[in-house]
């Protein structure tokens, strides 16, 4: 092979690796379409809001930021248990496919109003 060939195949797999990496990266960030967005902080021995109510078969997007220090949020009947790093905010994604009133609390010991820290996921029929 020649230099001349070396080098345009060089590019070439340089092109397609750049191209590649970019839509994986983009696929990474891009969240599900079309899910139920709530913004949340984590602070303080309280969730806010500390009531989330959709509908049922509705994708849910929760964006939680933890600001005083590390908390969790581990949401009863959904399998969810999520860490939450101070400053740090952290998608949580499911599909409410379960109708009901779902307690969901700190699942990180944060100091003596632990036990109090939690909430309501209301999916509605």
């Amino acid at each position: 092979m020649t230099s001349k060939k070396r080098y345009s195949t060089i590019l070439v797999m340089g092109a397609l690796a750049v191209c590649l990496a970019s839509t994986i990266r983009a696929a990474a960030q891009d969240p599900s379409p079309g899910a139920r967005e709530f913004t949340m902080t984590a602070k303080n021995y309280e969730f806010v809001p500390s009531v989330i109510t959709v509908k049922k078969g509705e994708k849910v997007r929760l964006i939680i930021t933890a600001t005083d220090r590390a908390h969790g949020i581990k949401i009863e009947g959904y399998d969810i248990d999520q860490m939450l790093k101070k400053d740090d905010p952290t998608t949580v994604e499911f599909t409410a496919d379960k109708a009901g009133t779902f307690e969901f609390k700190c699942s990180v010991y944060c100091g003596m109003g632990h036990r109090k820290m939690k909430g309501k996921l209301v999916v509605e029929e």
